[in-house]
């Protein structure tokens, strides 16, 4: 002993088994309890100890017993067949058959007491033997609360309104008799178990009432949904018509806008036309004006320089008459009477017709010579001579007599303009 102790490695081996001696003692007492269970622990004496789980179970191997049973609700299919209470008009009974697919729900009591008979009545059972006494219990149930309902009773209830392969939890507190007689029915049986009922779950009414109902109910259901198909496929065949109007409202208001703006760009353009006929014209006339007032000032100025010139000539033909008969006086007086007396013969036949008629026409010729000693024959060559003279200076100036014969005297080229001429 001495020489184990003073081992240290036999210490530490010591150590560790102890230690693991005593991990599995304290698992062996302390047993967890799972959730959805329960635990019961039986001591000597027979008190029992209920732990719920989630917990902690102490169970001494040797001196306690233990078991665990589920807490969890239990469900149990149920297909219940049977008649109804129904009667006709006269009360003749006038039963009608019925099925009923329904699911139970049962979980075990909360006392220690319903724990205690659940462990030791049902849950020591195996569990094909538990849904068999549950589903004879509640089977059996479900045919007594039927055949104390009518028809119309069972399918008015909740789950018929339903229908057919449909689920709806009811319970018992819900107005469902159903429900209400199989919870009362089964009661007793099921605490008896140790089991409380919970709910009931009718899943489906089966009857040929049920049926010819569900069929008329299918028929009414598919002529109200073809009524409604039909009333939807007339709306929308009304608000297509009303699209289709619409588009074709829009379409014939987009064709007339483009008429009139097609209108209304022709008219632009004969406005735009007449605008440029009326420009070039305009242009033309302003042409014309311009070309006429450019030919009008031409004319004007050419009339008045022909004005001028008109004027300029007759000027120097009224110069030239004065000097001419200048020079015709200036000739006669230079030439002397041998001249003048050479042009009154030449002169004298072209004269004489005129003095003869004029002495013709006159009653009496009155001829002074004022205070000339000549007489009245020596004025009448002197108004004679006048007259040649005159004469000659005319045809002078007219060039019918020249004044460049050899007897002619010379005349100036530029005679110069006496006064008073």
């Amino acid at each position: 002993m001495q020489e184990i102790l003073s081992n240290p490695i036999a210490i530490a081996l010591i150590v560790v088994i102890t230690v693991v001696v005593l991990v599995v003692l304290f698992s062996a007492i302390l047993n967890t309890v799972e959730a959805g269970t329960i635990r019961l622990v039986s001591s000597f004496g027979g008190s029992t100890k209920i732990t719920k789980g989630p917990g902690k179970a102490i169970v001494f191997p040797l001196l306690n017993t233990s078991t665990t049973i589920p807490s969890k609700a239990i469900n149990i299919d149920l297909d219940i067949a049977d008649q109804t209470a129904d009667v006709d008009k006269n009360g003749v009974p006038k039963p009608i058959k019925v099925r009923v697919l329904a699911s139970a729900i049962v979980s075990v009591g909360d006392s220690s007491e319903m724990i205690t008979t659940a462990a030791n009545k049902f849950f020591s059972k195996p569990v094909d033997e538990q849904t068999a006494t549950l589903s004879d219990l509640l089977t059996s149930t479900g045919r007594r609360a039927i055949n104390l309902l009518n028809h119309d009773e069972l399918f008015s209830s909740r789950a018929g309104r339903i229908g057919e392969n449909s689920v709806a939890q009811v319970s018992p507190e819900e107005d469902d008799r159903l429900a209400i007689i199989i919870k009362g029915a089964c009661s007793r049986e099921l605490q008896d178990l140790g089991l409380v009922f919970n709910s009931l779950n009718i899943k489906g009414v089966q009857s040929e009432v049920a049926e010819a109902r569900r069929r008329q109910s299918a028929v009414e259901a598919k002529a109200n949904a073809d009524i409604v198909s039909a009333d939807q496929e007339r709306r929308a065949r009304e608000a297509q018509l009303t699209a289709e109007q619409a588009i074709n409202d829009k379409t014939r208001d987009l064709e007339q806008r483009r008429a009139q703006n097609a209108a209304t760009v022709a008219e632009a353009e004969a406005t735009k036309q007449r605008a440029l006929a009326l420009l070039r014209e305009a242009e033309l006339t302003a042409t014309e004006l311009a070309q006429a007032n450019a030919d009008a000032k031409r004319v004007r100025v050419q009339a008045e320089a022909a004005a001028d010139a008109e004027a300029v000539k007759i000027r120097a033909l009224g110069l030239a008459q004065a000097d001419a008969i200048r020079a015709v006086n200036m000739a006669i007086k230079e030439g002397g009477n041998a001249y003048l007396s050479l042009k009154q013969l030449e002169l004298l036949p072209q004269i004489t017709p005129d003095i003869a008629n004029a002495l013709a026409t006159s009653k009496m010729i009155n001829i002074t010579g004022g205070g000339d000693s000549r007489g009245a024959a020596g004025n009448a060559t002197d108004q004679i001579t006048g007259v040649i003279q005159t004469l000659l200076a005319t045809q002078l100036v007219q060039n019918q007599v020249r004044l460049d014969g050899p007897e002619a005297p010379a005349i100036v080229a530029k005679p110069k303009v006496a006064n008073g001429a």
